[in-house]
């Protein structure tokens, strides 16, 4: 038996509860993992309240980082005692766990555990909106949302390093100070006015790209900042779902472009993942990103690390940390 948070129902954060559930061996494929960390992340809250369909009872989390313990039949490539990570695979809140080992990512000994489960899903969140979804370059100017959350902030320090023009929006003037280590301009609460203040802010330029993983609010004020054969890239909706769009009315505003991309998508193909964890994690280690890990919670806690990440009172990556008894 092991520790695990659950929800039996869909809810607020009050639906969260510490269970002790059973580990069965690791079936074919997969390796069991004793896990010292978890991100937490809006699409867990998602699952919590319903947004997004998930079996009752339900763990939830999709990334972590600990070590493996045992392995299925049929795995090979992997050894008990190595240190792992893993991305968009649902069940992270609990001690320990199985899963396929397809799915793991080595973790290098220069990146400690709580950073791992920090920037796994958002990092690689972000190395995929930057070389996949839309690459990005010295030409590009790039508008991002919520500039000093999860993804964020990984994001723009990113771009930034790639040379773009990154301006990020931001909720408060506290996010502010945060964000602006690493964006070219940044929008406190800009609301109606986002377009005009954008467009001051680059000195009369357009987007080339908008990564925005706001939804709602920000959609149609974000289409506004686009330049003509620009992309909309939303990748999240923390504030609700976005209102269907006519596609003609995407060819009116100058032939944009718009995509909901989805990690695991991106991540089916093994080259690609490790490319991508490769990449990140070492652009962590030489210091070109940053990683902010300061909102850390026991296991047990778990609803408030929900209620402080829907309240928008955290910055950077939420993790839970877990009690190895």
């Amino acid at each position: 038996m092991t520790r695990a948070v659950r929800f039996h129902e869909t809810g607020g954060p009050e639906v969260l509860r510490l269970d002790e559930v059973d580990v069965p061996a690791p079936g074919p494929g997969e390796v069991r993992i004793r896990q010292s960390a978890s991100g937490v992340n809006f699409t867990d809250i998602y699952s919590r309240s319903g947004l997004y369909p998930a079996p009752l009872p339900s763990i939830p989390g999709r990334e972590g980082v600990g070590v493996v313990t045992a392995l299925g039949p049929g795995v090979t490539g992997w050894s008990v005692g190595e240190r792992v990570s893993y991305a968009s695979v649902t069940g992270s809140y609990a001690e320990e766990r199985n899963l396929p080992a397809a799915s793991l990512i080595r973790v290098p000994d220069g990146i400690d555990d709580v950073t791992a489960a920090a920037v796994t899903l958002r990092g690689l969140t972000a190395a995929v909106l930057v070389t996949d979804v839309h690459p990005v370059g010295p030409d590009s100017v790039v508008l991002v949302h919520a500039a000093a959350g999860g993804v964020g902030l990984i994001l723009s320090q990113w771009a930034s390093a790639l040379g773009a023009t990154v301006i990020g929006t931001v909720s408060t003037e506290a996010k502010a100070g945060i964000a602006r280590l690493h964006c070219a301009g940044v929008l406190v609460a800009p609301g109606a006015e986002l377009p005009a203040r954008f467009r001051e802010a680059t000195g009369g330029r357009r987007a080339s790209v908008v990564y925005d993983a706001v939804g709602r609010d920000t959609f149609a004020l974000s289409l506004d900042c686009l330049a003509p054969l620009g992309h909309m890239v939303v990748y999240g909706q923390s504030s609700g779902h976005i209102a269907p769009i006519a596609p003609q009315e995407l060819g009116e505003r100058g032939s944009l472009t718009l995509t909901r991309p989805r990690l695991p998508d991106y991540m089916a193909d093994a080259d690609r993942r490790a490319a991508r964890a490769a990449a990140l994690f070492g652009r962590i280690a030489d210091g070109t990103i940053a990683v902010r890990a300061e909102h850390r919670y026991p296991l047990e806690r778990a609803a408030d690390a929900h209620r402080d990440l829907e309240g928008r009172r955290t910055t950077g990556s939420v993790v839970l940390t877990m009690d190895q008894r």
